[in-house]
């Protein structure tokens, strides 16, 4: 027997939780983006172009309780918080202007305490924006409140670096889009050095100058920097 489980994220994972109550549906809006024109003795005609972004909206409620009918456990993700909590992280992260990430998975009977940070098996796993969140509290009820949440595919898009080799062909430098915000800091840790850093954070060793300079940091002490020295990131 299978059970599904809907978990909300934001930055990369680093903040996550689960509906504790499944909606009764969850609906989701493909649809296209054509135009129809009429042509004078050939009537109408359709001109199929892109579809439009996924829309996706959730109804159900955060329970100011633990009924027989609430999914979640009690730690990770899966843990029931108090049904503000669900609505003061939601709104924060639409403040941020910011992507989530909208995760739909089957759990066998038993796995309902599976962290979805430890898998990859998931049926839908999509970056979205939030269009709207609507809230109220029940009255007569211990604290419920039931939502609507709206929300829309987000398709990750910048201005990529450009290389000319020595034939004149223009080769893009393809990034891996991610919803992970970057850190304003690092601390050093056994191992690393500033190249090592560049890498790993910026994406691209040759950068470590940037941080070299950003901490003020001389030539003759490169091979130096202490374990736990927090460094800026630009």
């Amino acid at each position: 027997m299978e059970e599904y489980g809907f978990f909300l994220s934001f930055n990369n994972m680093q903040e996550i939780f689960r509906l504790p109550v499944n909606p009764e549906t969850l609906e989701m809006k493909e649809s296209g983006d054509g135009k129809s024109y009429t042509i004078v003795d050939f009537g109408e005609i359709n001109a199929i172009s892109y579809p439009k972004l996924t829309e996706i909206t959730i109804e159900s409620i955060f329970p100011g309780q633990r009924y027989p009918f609430v999914l979640v456990q009690e730690k990770g993700p899966n843990r029931l918080r108090r049904p503000f909590e669900y609505v003061e992280l939601i709104k924060k992260w639409m403040e941020s202007r910011r992507p989530i990430r909208f995760i739909f998975s089957g759990l066998r009977a038993g796995e309902q305490s599976r962290d979805p940070r430890e898998s990859s098996d998931f049926a839908v796993n999509m970056a979205m924006s939030i269009e709207n969140f609507s809230w109220k509290l029940v009255a007569g009820s211990s604290g419920d409140i039931e939502f609507s949440l709206s929300l829309k595919k987000y398709v990750f898009y910048q201005a990529l670096p450009i290389k000319v080799d020595k034939k004149g062909q223009v080769k893009k430098e393809e990034q891996r889009p991610s919803d992970k915000k970057q850190p304003s800091t690092y601390t050093m840790k056994a191992g690393d050095n500033l190249w090592k850093i560049a890498k790993k954070v910026l994406g691209d060793g040759q950068k470590y100058t940037i941080i070299q300079k950003l901490n003020g940091i001389p030539d003759s002490q490169l091979k130096k920097l202490p374990i736990g020295k927090v460094l800026k990131m630009p």
